[in-house]
């Protein structure tokens, strides 16, 4: 098969540029099909997967069911959990309460709250430090003994137990150590500053801008609409796994984004054209952060909320921007390369598995094959 597309990139080659770009699109897109309509079954849950290069989509399919009882279809207006990807959006939130003036990256925890138990933690940890998952904190939430709570509990109740600690478990800025809890903190410094739901201040000045018009925040209730529900694969069948039945799912700060792969497809083109940040701002975001007192052995990985993977670290041989969400049943990516200006997500209502190895082959194709040069 390598062989057969690799004989089919030399013949692409000598032909017109018109030419090359529209049948390396179709080739690229045969391949993609290829890869991904055998990994999912037609009644089992599924993903949605879209491609872009620029303003144009090039690759955009749907596959499986959303809710297994009521059997309804992914479309690419399914809306899913984001995972992780939500972090983002409370640090870009963050960011646009500091270019308008309202809050200093330099300013400490203890800025906004005034209530732990060892002051000394909370003035020596920074909100840079927060995004960068830098800060130290550990998390000690014991959710496993507190299922209960922790199904209901939000981003003020995932947050509490932290206040009450004694020691870091590093000094802030050494070192990366990823923290959920983290992102809850910066949610309510949101609430704090904006004097409103912090899920409202980013549907307001992000989604409103960006056109994200089914986009949502867990604020309570699931959401209703054109809405997946997640599942894990257990014992020879789907098991229904996300609000309700996963701890922490109510806690939106670190993972209450709901969104369709066509409206975060609309996020980053308002990132791209400064619709609600501007870019110096977005530049910074997405440059990696590297304190001055930065002790480990590896190098750090993150700016403002994005993971950043340089060219000369990447097996993709591309500048990497990225983050990727996994909660409960839900799972999924969002990928930008900025020197090709592709987007690549992935977003999804069940265990990937082997589906990360064609994931993985889809990106090694952007360096194989020059099929999209413009």
């Amino acid at each position: 098969m390598i062989c057969r597309f690799i004989l089919w990139a030399v013949v692409l080659i000598a032909m017109s540029p018109s030419c090359l770009s529209q049948s390396g699109e179709k080739a690229f897109e045969t391949h993609l099909d290829s890869l991904f309509e055998d990994e999912f079954g037609s009644n089992e849950p599924g993903g949605s997967i879209l491609i872009k290069k620029g303003n144009k989509t090039i690759y955009l399919r749907n596959y499986g069911i959303a809710d297994l009882e009521t059997k309804e279809k992914i479309t690419e207006h399914t809306i899913f959990n984001t995972g992780s990807i939500s972090k983002t959006f409370v640090a870009n939130g963050i960011l646009i309460l500091k270019e308008r003036g309202h809050l200093s990256l330099d300013d400490s925890l203890s800025t906004y709250f005034r209530d732990f138990k060892n002051p000394d933690i909370a003035d020596k940890i920074l909100l840079k430090h927060l995004l960068s998952h830098s800060s130290g904190l550990p998390d000690i939430r014991k959710v496993n003994d507190n299922i209960d709570f922790y199904i209901t509990a939000k981003d003020k109740g995932n947050f509490e137990p932290l206040k009450s600690i004694g020691q870091l478990n590093f000094e802030p800025g050494e070192r990366f150590e990823y923290s959920n809890p983290a992102f809850n903190g910066l949610a309510l410094i949101i609430e704090k500053i904006a004097d409103k739901k912090w899920q409202k201040v980013i549907s307001e000045e992000i989604f409103v801008p960006s056109g994200m018009t089914n986009s949502k925040i867990t604020d309570g209730p699931y959401p209703q609409k054109d809405v997946a529900h997640a599942y894990e694969y257990i014992t020879g069948g789907y098991v229904e796994r996300d609000y309700g039945e996963t701890p922490t799912f109510a806690a939106a700060g670190n993972g209450g984004v709901w969104s369709s792969v066509v409206d975060l497809a609309k996020y980053e083109n308002a990132l791209k054209n400064n619709l609600f940040l501007n870019a110096k701002t977005i530049a910074r975001s997405r440059t990696i952060y590297r304190p001055q007192n930065w002790k480990d052995t590896t190098n750090p990985k993150i700016g403002h909320g994005w993971f950043i993977t340089p060219k000369d670290k990447s097996r993709f041989k591309m500048d990497m921007v990225y983050h990727t969400g996994s909660q409960g049943g839900f799972n999924s990516f969002y990928y930008y390369f900025p020197s090709e200006d592709v987007l690549f997500i992935g977003l999804f209502n069940r265990p990937l598995g082997s589906t990360w190895r064609k994931v993985n082959e889809a990106m090694n194709l952007f360096n194989k094959f020059n099929w999209f040069g413009e």
